[in-house]
């Protein structure tokens, strides 16, 4: 169980087994995790009814620099106390955690602020700005023994999940090549390009699901709005033993596109999210490779195999009830999250990657 839970806000992956389970601070608890969402505009909302569903009265408070969405959100949850101080917040010692849904550019001083005041915290993506503001709060929260979640919104959802239970049984064989889409006409955001506000969501599946860091990356990206922020790009990553992953982001899309292709030696994979009933496809087609003299490489020859396609049944769910669950679940028991700290950092060094081979005209940056 955990302690009550705050509601603020303003304006502004390796798997468990993957690594030991990080043993955290052992102070004697109240009845309940004290949680503070920070950031009632866009996603906000979304985690407040979350925290609401999940903890029921043990989420007390809401708090915005606007007092229209304080008041929207009260009005809606007449027993939280709003506030539009984060300072309140953060001097509140029924407060354990802190939930950050505001601007990029405030993730790093919010988070700072609420480690450093003993608050475990869950920040939306990306973790930061810089690679630097991301070393700094990971270092932080071990230096504190508090738990350091990211967002990672669709590493909880039914079809990613089902798609790494696919790669661990070997149902793909060797892994080649990840395709990935994600586009629509907008939301263009005042402080981010679209690299840093769409692709953290295909690269943090993509962490997730091969489990370890690209050696390179290569990006292209354009202007077109005069706002000096890329509304158009396109990534390349490099993770080595012949497995590359590419990535289309974009905001000027006429039609809103969530598609992922995975490719493996024995069988494909389509994820297409947009799709409520068949949201996973998994097509036993591929190609096997003769070849009768070695060192002859035109006697290669290749047999093209196309066989049945199934859709595994995923139970609904909402991704991010998983989040709340499972960030207030480590809370109140120490554990290390799924998506922790350096999931996030790994995705910001990626983003920064990205970023800075855009600025080089498409020049592969090493990691």
């Amino acid at each position: 169980m955990a302690s009550p839970v705050v509601i603020c806000s303003q304006t502004a992956a390796r798997p468990p087994a993957a690594r030991a389970t990080v043993q955290r601070r052992r102070t004697p608890r109240r009845r309940g995790v004290g949680v503070a969402v920070i950031g009632l505009g866009y996603w906000g909302p979304n985690l407040v009814r979350n925290f609401h569903e999940v903890i029921g009265d043990d989420l007390h408070a809401c708090c915005d620099r606007e007092e229209s969405r304080a008041n929207a959100i009260r009005a809606r949850y007449p027993r939280l106390r709003a506030t539009y101080d984060v300072g309140e917040i953060l001097a509140d010692n029924q407060i354990d955690a802190v939930a950050i849904a505001t601007p990029v550019a405030t993730h790093y001083p919010l988070a700072k602020a609420a480690l450093e005041a003993g608050k475990s915290v869950l920040i939306e993506k990306p973790m930061t700005a810089d690679v630097a503001q991301a070393e700094e709060l990971v270092d932080l929260a071990h230096r504190k023994g508090l738990v350091l979640m990211v967002d990672h919104v669709f590493v909880y959802s039914p079809p990613v999940r089902k798609i790494k239970e696919l790669l661990e049984a070997g149902e793909l064989g060797r892994l080649l090549y990840i395709d990935s889409v994600r586009i629509n006409l907008g939301l263009f955001q005042r402080d981010v390009n679209v690299v840093w506000d769409l692709a953290p969501h295909d690269l943090s599946i993509v962490d997730y699901l091969i489990g370890r860091t690209p050696k390179s990356v290569a990006a292209f990206g354009s202007v077109h709005t005069g706002s000096g922020h890329e509304d158009v790009a396109y990534l390349n990553l490099d993770f080595g033993d012949g497995l590359i992953a590419s990535f289309h982001v974009n905001w000027l899309s006429p039609v809103k596109i969530r598609y992922t292709m995975l490719g493996g030696s024995k069988k494909g994979l389509v994820y297409n999210d947009l799709d409520p009933v068949e949201t996973i496809k998994v097509y036993d087609s591929g190609i096997s490779v003769r070849q009768d003299d070695l060192e002859d490489r035109r006697n290669i020859l290749v047999d093209y195999r196309t066989g049945d396609v199934w859709s595994p049944r995923l139970e609904p769910a909402e991704p991010l009830r998983a989040v709340v669950r499972h960030f207030v679940e480590c809370v109140a028991g120490d554990k290390t999250p799924l998506t922790d700290g350096q999931a996030g950092l790994r995705v910001v060094r990626v983003l920064d990657a990205a970023q800075r081979s855009i600025k080089a005209q498409g020049g592969r940056i090493t990691l």
